[in-house]
């Protein structure tokens, strides 16, 4: 998330404006317009100072939430490693994931109160590193759920995690090659200062909405196929599934998003205005992830001790 920027009608006519609704928060301020070209009606964006007043707490209050949750589940993997009889090795990689995610979190909340002053450069790899970290999760939940490898550490899970890792950084290359800073009025890090149809960008968008929108409908159809021959749900954690609840709607927010700018869904003043607030949800729901799955990953672990403490059901 990010300051607002300036945007004009006619900016906003010729398709290249940096995109108002993307996960950094590239949102008009309170004066400047969003026309609707079928009324002779200029119609204002309230979003943006709903944003900025709000984007802050939020995501401090996350991060401290996060911490807290991230290092209690670090904690009871090393103290209890046994809670999680055949996920160790994936639990704890989903904690440093989420763990990397939320150590971006104060950066990114102090450049919306006071604008970007670390340079293009930290905007960058702040935008690599954010969706690298959730990217692995998407597909280490994935790995998880399509095979048993995970239940041991050994050259066959280390070679798949390192391919895991080194996967999710080559997808969000193209998010930290399509952001970037503006000056409008105080320097901002954006997550598209690229038109919407740029190489980069369209490279981007093919990644979030692989990870966000096929990749969980690939496995729930695989898991169903599964469950209906009789072969069980897998061997993966149930309580991973999280990921993809948090991130599908904003998948499918992106998605809507691309289409409106594109113009094949038709748009009015009023849509522009209400499909701000909605992605702004899906954005947060999204970033809610680092702080409630840590959070159900721990709750489930302590409870598949507490069942094997009584002997089991």
């Amino acid at each position: 998330m990010g300051n607002c920027i300036p945007v004009s009608p006619k900016v906003l006519q010729n398709e290249t404006f940096v995109d108002l609704l993307d996960l950094l928060g590239n949102f008009t301020t309170d004066e400047d317009y969003l026309m609707d070209y079928s009324s002779s009606e200029p119609c204002h964006n309230a979003y943006c100072p709903f944003f900025q007043r709000a984007a802050p707490a939020f995501l401090a209050t996350t991060c401290v939430a996060a911490a807290l949750a991230t290092g209690a589940l670090l904690v009871a993997l090393a103290k209890r490693p046994h809670a999680w009889p055949c996920h160790r090795a994936l639990v704890a990689q989903l904690a440093v994931a989420t763990g990397l995610f939320a150590a971006l979190l104060p950066a990114v909340a102090a450049g919306i109160v006071q604008g970007w002053r670390l340079g293009a450069g930290a905007c960058k790899v702040t935008q690599l590193l954010w969706h690298c970290s959730v990217f692995a999760q998407g597909l280490l939940v994935a790995s998880g759920c399509c095979s048993g490898v995970w239940s041991h550490w050994e050259p066959r899970s280390q070679r798949l995690a390192a391919c895991i890792w080194l996967g999710a950084l080559l997808l969000a290359v193209p998010a930290a090659l399509a952001g970037g800073t503006v000056a409008a009025p105080e320097t901002s890090c954006i997550h598209r200062n690229v038109d919407v149809f740029s190489p980069v960008y369209l490279l981007h968008l093919a990644s979030c909405l692989c990870v966000f929108l096929l990749l969980p409908a690939v496995l729930l159809v695989a898991t169903l196929v599964r469950v209906g021959r009789g072969g069980g749900w897998g061997s993966g954690l149930g309580a991973s599934w999280l990921f993809f609840v948090f991130w599908v709607p904003y998948g499918v927010g992106l998605a809507v998003d691309f289409l409106l700018y594109a113009e094949v869904l038709r748009y009015t003043c009023s849509i522009f205005e209400r499909f701000d607030y909605a992605l702004g949800l899906c954005e947060a729901l999204g970033v809610l992830h680092c702080c409630l799955a840590p959070a159900v990953l721990l709750a489930t672990g302590l409870c598949h001790r507490k069942v094997d403490a009584d002997g089991g059901f």
